[in-house]
């Protein structure tokens, strides 16, 4: 996009034989000024002078506190998806020219504005494993069940502009884009053509996007059809942030990783209550915080809901842009425009002014897990058995009090050589972007494997193992260093190059776990990754860990979580000596000079070079690009996308929600693997049903989420993760979501939902507090409004959620204070209307609940509806982000005739 600049800003800069326009923020403010705001409100304030300078006075009085709060419009130069949310976006694409073109319009406008790059991460399962050959053979798999999607992705790349694609099979798109993508300073191009410096803002479809800000690249999560709008040249609109400062000090001890540090602060920053502000590193012990451990700590943003964790560029940075092979170009264009910008941080500058500082001592923190069912869950590792006890095996016990169900106590398979318990790790995996970026975590680990190796130990036989990294660049020194030999000894053979076990990829367990967990054993997921969700890994594991790289291969070699790693030995050797956590970890030294010996720029180099080639699978498929997208009737992968057909030319008369019916009342902490879940689809669920009566074989069910561009699967996946409980049923007929229907008769979600649509009736859902956590999914939105849900009531919401609801049309309507589910005391018959809705501006609005029950009396409750942009009120006044989009393509036409 050509940036037309405000003349009052303009400046240059000289960079060897280059002369370039930049907006100068010195001349937007006084230095004194600019130099006491945090760096990541420096970076929003350029993006705002730039991309749209009337909206700078205000903002400008928000930064410098002469205003409480105002609306920024920012207008990210770039953007990125990931395939599970980039499919959908696709298929919508193709849907809007298809809605366009039946409207009269241009089809071709619809187009991204801005570049697009897919990195597809999210589809490969980790089927094979512990197996030299399981890389090829899992991406054989994945090929196999997914080609179709994957052609379709290749249509899109020869029939849109502005669209890349990294291939499956090279890494996942947080790390991809920092080791490889990320500029910090951009270059294109001013209106008249002239060459432009700025920042490198950008957004992506996933939530642990603000990884980047771990390199001083401003940018955070957003849900797809934000996403969406964004490609097509919208703002991304956030409420001006409040800034909080984490002030480090010391350093972190020996042994101490950066993931013990991550999910210390996830604890902390969830309990001080982060959600929806920026969230930025200062302080003398900044310096002594490795680019790596910046990269975990910056990857967990969404675990305490903020929208940015920001580490300002400085030294550190620059070594890792360096380390990772970017050109002399880019490098000379970082050291002049971040100087001459104020951007990059010194140790002797003036710490900025934040909303709250909080002290964080980096001596500190200590060896640590989270579980077993949040990130924020922080133990110490002497505490994870203890915490396994208390927080699942005593509510067992008090269920099985309440005459639920016994399950045995011991499950018997001679094979494993001892009976199992409850606490019996089923899947250990390090995976995820968060920890395999981190070299020195990675190298801990495998030099950890190698001193087990040498011991003789063996992870025990009932955990399945697999080695994940987030790029191929990882594999390349772990295998100058000589560790993936040591890593497949145990077990750990490369898996994949993916996401795999984190975002729930991770497959069938061991066929004797997979019996034992259908039985009533109550197993459990250690893994580097970052989300502990129940069932998010497995369906079948409701219990998961997060932990470092090396204490996942500790906990495979113990088999069990009840095993306290701090004083009970991993196993014995060859002589029966018992063999402990300490005997295996290597020390710091050891592990810096293998890492100095090993992680080169040159491998990023070569890496990066052939980042958009993919393996021999991607370049055997083939498309043919076109305006309009040749859907077919068979598929069960692409489905034209059914909100995106019957959309009139003309936005909805009325917003009114009145005399709608209850889907569900939900308690706090529904996350959208609750809503809408990424794991495998088991062939007796609703989803399953329908894909085996069109033809699919039982054994390629794959995903909900490969499934995300076909509406029928994902409309009867919508809450049937096995933790969702509807409060208003006594008992449910099973696990998953239950609801009553227009009768009144107790059905699966998905059926009970459409016979009130069938109806004409809209509904409603009711929760508690942090409705919507964890991923970015847009469809955690589009399953509640393709099944005819009008308004979200919950104590509160996470960001990237409350944003995809809006986008679908939906109200993120909140309880007023002293409100609650609990006050409602509904029953499910009552009838819902929504007082005030076609009155809402920009603001906190309040909205008066009507509740009329079975006998015809009527009761009212205080809810408010939080609108914080223009461009928030915009889309729930069109129906939705999709719905505008086209109504705007339709009047381009017009104004080109």
């Amino acid at each position: 996009m050509k940036t037309p600049l405000d003349p009052r800003f303009e400046n240059h800069l000289q960079v060897g034989d280059a002369r370039y326009a930049y907006v100068d923020l010195l001349k937007v403010m006084p230095a004194s000024d600019l130099q006491r705001l945090p760096y990541s409100i420096r970076l929003l304030i350029e993006n705002v002078a730039r991309c749209s300078p009337a909206a700078l006075p205000e903002v400008l009085d928000c930064a410098t506190g002469r205003s409480s709060g105002c609306e920024v419009p920012f207008f990210p130069n770039r953007l990125m998806f990931h395939d599970t949310t980039c499919l959908p976006a696709l298929a919508d694409f193709a849907g809007m020219r298809d809605m366009v073109a039946e409207l009269g319009g241009d089809p071709g406008l619809v187009n991204p504005t801005i570049p697009a790059v897919l990195t597809i991460d999210h589809s490969v399962i980790v089927e094979r494993y512990a197996s030299p050959d399981a890389v090829d053979a899992n991406l054989d798999i994945d090929f196999r069940r997914n080609s179709e999607r994957y052609r379709f992705i290749k249509w899109a790349q020869q029939s849109l502009d502005n669209f890349k694609v990294v291939p499956p099979g090279t890494g996942i798109i947080h790390q991809v884009n920092m080791e490889s993508l990320a500029t910090v300073v951009w270059e294109s191009q001013t209106a008249d053509g002239r060459a432009l410096l700025h920042p490198d803002d950008m957004v992506a479809t996933d939530s642990h996007t603000p990884m980047i800000n771990a390199i001083g690249v401003l940018g955070w999560g957003v849900g797809g059809l934000e996403g969406q709008a964004a490609m097509l040249g919208e703002p991304v609109p956030i409420g001006f942030p409040e800034v909080i400062g984490l002030r480090l000090t010391n350093a972190l001890r020996p042994g101490v990783t950066a993931t013990d540090l991550a999910l210390w602060i996830t604890r902390l920053l969830r309990e001080r209550g982060v959600v929806g502000k920026f969230v930025e590193f200062c302080g003398p012990g900044l310096s002594a915080l490795s680019w790596a451990a910046r990269g975990t700590l910056s990857n967990m943003a969404p675990e305490y809901g903020a929208t940015v964790v920001f580490f300002p560029f400085d030294d550190i940075t620059y070594e890792y842009m360096q380390l990772t092979g970017r050109s002399e170009e880019q490098l000379a264009r970082m050291r002049s425009y971040l100087d001459a910008q104020h951007l990059w941080r010194r140790d002797d500058a003036e710490q900025p002014v934040f909303t709250e500082v909080i002290p964080v001592d980096l001596a500190q923190i200590e060896p640590s897990v989270a579980g077993p069912h949040q990130p924020h869950q922080w133990r110490p590792l002497g505490d994870a058995a203890k915490s396994f006890h208390e927080e699942v095996l005593d509510k067992r016990a008090s269920l099985i009090a309440s005459s639920a169900p016994q399950a045995p106590e011991e499950y018997l398979e001679p094979s494993f050589g001892q009976p199992l318990t409850h606490g019996a790790i089923s899947i250990a995996a390090i995976t995820s972007c968060t920890n395999t970026a981190n070299p020195s975590q990675m190298i801990q680990a495998g030099l950890f494997a190698r001193n087990a190796r040498r011991r003789g130990l063996q992870p025990k036989p009932w955990v399945k193992t697999s080695l994940s990294p987030g790029s191929r660049v990882v594999a390349d020194y772990l295998g100058e260093a000589g560790l993936l030999e040591d890593f497949a000894a145990l077990g750990f053979d490369l898996a994949g190059f993916g996401c795999m076990t984190c975002i729930g990829n991770s497959g069938q367990l061991e066929s004797h776990m997979e019996a034992f967990a259908d039985q009533g054993l109550q197993t459990v997921v250690v893994l580097s990754g970052n989300r502990n969700f129940e069932g998010r890994v497995n369906p079948k594991v409701q219990i998961g860990y997060l932990a470092s790289p090396a204490l996942v291969v500790a906990y495979a070699l113990a088999g069990t979580i009840d095993t306290d790693l701090k004083q009970q030995p991993l196993g014995q050797d060859a002589e029966g000596r018992d063999v402990y956590l300490y005997d295996l970890m290597p020390s710091e030294d050891e592990i810096r000079a293998l890492v100095g010996e090993t992680v080169r720029p040159e491998l990023f180099r070569e890496r990066n070079a052939t980042l958009w080639d993919g393996t021999h699978h991607w370049q055997a498929l083939s498309a043919t690009g076109s305006v309009r997208f040749p859907w077919s009737p068979s598929s069960t992968y692409l489905r034209r996308p059914v909100y995106l057909q019957g959309v009139n030319a003309e936005a909805p008369p009325s917003l009114a929600v009145e005399n709608a019916r209850i889907l569900l009342a939900l308690g706090d902490n529904v996350t959208t693997d609750h809503i809408s879940p990424a794991s495998a689809i088991p062939l007796g669920s609703q989803a399953g049903q329908w894909l085996v009566e069109h033809g699919e074989a039982p054994e390629d069910l794959n995903q909900y989420s490969t499934r995300r561009s076909n509406h029928e699967v994902m409309m009867r996946g919508a809450f049937v993760n096995r933790a969702v409980r509807n409060l208003l049923l006594d008992s449910q007929p099973g696990e998953g979501g239950w609801a009553y229907n227009h009768d009144g008769q107790v059905q699966r979600v998905y059926d009970a939902a459409l016979s009130h649509v069938a109806s004409g009736t809209p509904l409603v859902v009711f929760a508690g507090f942090n409705y919507g956590a964890g991923s970015s999914r847009d469809w955690a939105a589009k399953a509640q409004a393709t099944l005819g849900v009008k308004a979200v009531i919950a104590r509160s919401f996470e960001r990237i959620h409350r944003s995809n609801l809006i986008g679908m049309g939906v109200f993120p309507i909140q309880f007023a204070p002293g409100e609650s589910l609990e006050q409602l005391a509904l029953d499910g018959s009552e009838h819902v209307t929504l007082i005030g809705l076609d009155r809402v501006e920009v603001g906190r609005n309040p909205i008066e609940l009507q509740l009329t029950s079975r006998d015809g009396r009527t009761r009212q409750a205080r809810l408010i509806l939080p609108i914080d942009s223009q461009q928030e009120l915009l889309y729930l006044r069109q129906g939705g982000i999709l719905p505008y989009v086209v109504r705007k393509v339709i009047a381009r036409t017009g104004d080109q005739e």
